[in-house]
């Protein structure tokens, strides 16, 4: 995708249209398939701290496992639960950074659309 600075000064040629066009929609494709990565891996770290918490108060000494970089170490649901929390925080950071950045390149998407004159038409 051409600079902004270059965009503003001149328009592409028309044989270049269809693939900036295109670069902006894998762009946007592709952010989305990230924000799906990893909203899922937000739940299932959710899921498993809605399991884990209630057991810090109960059993805090309980025997669990967890998957560590493919080896599975076993651990103490006290020593889980605040690792757990502190990756669902960052998890969390990760997306609504994505998500951000998924909505300036759709607006950013939008205004070159505009100023191109790009029209989409939905396949019958």
């Amino acid at each position: 995708m051409p600079p902004k600075a270059a965009q503003t000064a001149q328009k592409p040629d028309p044989q270049e249209v269809p693939i900036i066009f295109q670069r902006y929609r894998n762009d946007l494709q592709n952010l989305a398939q990230k924000i799906g990565e990893i909203e899922s891996e937000m739940e299932e770290h959710a899921l498993v701290l809605t399991t884990l918490k209630p057991l810090t108060k109960s059993d805090s000494e309980r025997i669990c496992y967890r998957l560590i970089g493919g080896t599975l170490v076993k651990r103490q649901v006290n020593d889980v639960v605040p690792s757990l929390e502190t990756n669902y925080s960052g998890i969390k950071e990760v997306l609504d950074s994505l998500v951000k950045t998924y909505k300036t390149k759709e607006n950013e998407f939008e205004e070159w659309r505009k100023e191109m004159g790009v029209q989409v038409s939905l396949p019958a």
